[in-house]
């Protein structure tokens, strides 16, 4: 019997989502058993067997939430069933530290930068541009162009010297 080794898991938040990625490079013949309380996930790698087992902090709706098969990993996008309770503290309904599951630093996002996320901006491919186009509009412009600014008497816009005529002084 050959070993099973436990994949990192990855995983972010929204008030309503919760993002969670398996990742393992060249997923074979993956296995998903997914309901309201847990996921459990299993592939082949090489000769290697991969399994996580993920019983949720609070449940998820199965029927509204997506997934997709990446090239180094398996993603899923949940859907919390309780949007209007508090930010899960952690991802896993168990307290003790899991040190295969870590936090997804590139979908991450607190609590009270919620209200700064640009409308339309699809976590999976990292937002939309949607908010820039929005502050440009604000400050009155269609963009900045460098040729308005004023002139500056400031001292870096000074000539700098050559550094071999110094040395000949």
């Amino acid at each position: 019997m050959s070993a099973v080794y436990h994949p990192v898991v990855l995983w972010a938040q929204r008030k309503d989502r919760v993002f969670v990625s398996i990742q393992v490079d060249d997923i074979k013949k993956e296995e998903i058993i997914f309901d309201k309380e847990k996921l459990t996930f299993s592939c082949k790698c090489g000769e290697k067997t991969y399994k996580a087992e993920l019983a949720f902090f609070e449940e998820v709706v199965p029927e509204e939430s997506k997934q997709r098969k990446g090239g180094r990993e398996f993603f899923f996008d949940l859907k919390k069933k309780d949007t209007d309770a508090d930010w899960w503290p952690r991802l896993l309904k168990e307290k003790t530290k899991n040190q295969f599951i870590k936090i997804d630093f590139s979908r991450w996002k607190d609590e009270d930068e919620v209200d700064e996320e640009a409308p339309g901006g699809d976590p999976m491919m990292g937002g939309g541009n949607q908010g820039l186009e929005d502050m440009m509009a604000k400050m009155g412009g269609d963009g900045f162009d460098p040729g308005e600014m004023p002139e500056s008497d400031d001292s870096d816009d000074d000539e700098i010297p050559d550094l071999l005529e110094e040395e000949k002084k």
